[in-house]
């Protein structure tokens, strides 16, 4: 959308929210006004409760040629690919306004603030600020997570067997498994701060997928069990393959084995929490013979 539909959706919003708001202060405030203060239906004008702001043109909710949140000097910021702007509300709501939160209105201001990412990421909200001081940019959580997975440098598997130097045997049993470091298995945790806000990230590998080359695909829930040579013929008990064929007719007369791990991020901070994926691959070349009998 261009920025003219852009800001209109911004005021479109604004105006809608303030309305929910209005509903909500007539029933926390019924003393405040009533019907018969202000019976007049035009954009900025409200029938129940002097807190109201005009409607765009176009609006579906009635009224023309108002400026959403009785905007006196809107102002813009963003945070990494987030666009915020910032309506101030004019009138203030009245004191008994929840979103206040203990503020005092002769000292304070009220800003709505509607968030994009240019997706389907769209934060908004009111804000109190002291009078004359510009309301702070606010910061998604979400971008913050993010950006704390970005600092931790994750890698992919580090594959300690199949090894691209071993030898490997049709029909006897394979054993994969990885070493373990914070950048290739976790669990690494990482923090991002911006203004006020602090967000702690932490991330494991939940899964590795090993394609096997042949066709084949094993799903490990966890890093898999080192062979130790007292294990003689067993599989593994939690991350192995048997393979049936040689690799002589494979490319370079080796398997091609991928290793794809999926890393799990929680995050909390900011009053939210949610949950990240991250997807890292190591490759890996084995090859795999027959045992010649003798006669």
């Amino acid at each position: 959308m261009d920025g003219h539909e852009v800001d209109r959706s911004r005021s479109v919003l604004l105006t809608r929210r303030l309305a929910v708001l209005t509903g909500a202060l007539v029933l926390a405030s019924s003393g405040v006004a009533h019907a018969g203060d202000d019976p007049g239906t035009s954009a900025g004008k409200c029938q129940v409760i002097k807190f109201c702001v005009g409607a765009s043109d176009g609006d579906e909710t009635g009224g023309s040629g108002g400026q959403a949140g009785g905007s006196q000097g809107g102002s813009e910021s963003s945070d990494s690919k987030m666009q915020c702007r910032y309506d101030k509300v004019d009138p203030k709501p009245p004191a008994a306004w929840p979103g206040w939160k203990g503020a005092d209105p002769k000292k304070n201001d009220v800003y709505f603030y509607g968030c994009t990412d240019g997706g389907q990421n769209n934060p908004d909200g009111f804000v109190v600020v002291p009078i004359g001081q510009p309301p702070v940019p606010q910061v998604d959580p979400r971008v913050l997570a993010q950006r704390a997975v970005d600092s931790m440098t994750l890698l992919g598997p580090d594959i300690a067997s199949p090894r691209a130097a071993g030898k490997y045997t049709v029909g006897v049993p394979m054993w994969m498994w990885v070493n373990q470091s914070a950048t290739t298995y976790g669990p690494n945790t990482a923090t991002a701060t911006a203004g006020a806000v602090t967000v702690t990230a932490t991330a494991k590998v939940s899964k590795i997928v090993w394609t096997m080359g042949d066709g084949a695909s094993v799903t490990c829930n966890g890093p898999g069990t080192p062979y130790t040579s007292s294990q003689g013929m067993a599989q593994s008990p939690d991350c192995g393959h048997v393979y049936s064929k040689t690799s002589a007719g494979a490319q370079n007369g080796k398997f091609p084995v991928t290793a794809t791990s999926t890393w799990t991020i929680n995050w909390q901070g900011g009053g939210q929490a949610g949950q990240l994926t991250e997807v890292r691959q190591t490759n890996v070349q084995v090859a795999v013979g027959e045992v010649q009998v003798v006669r």
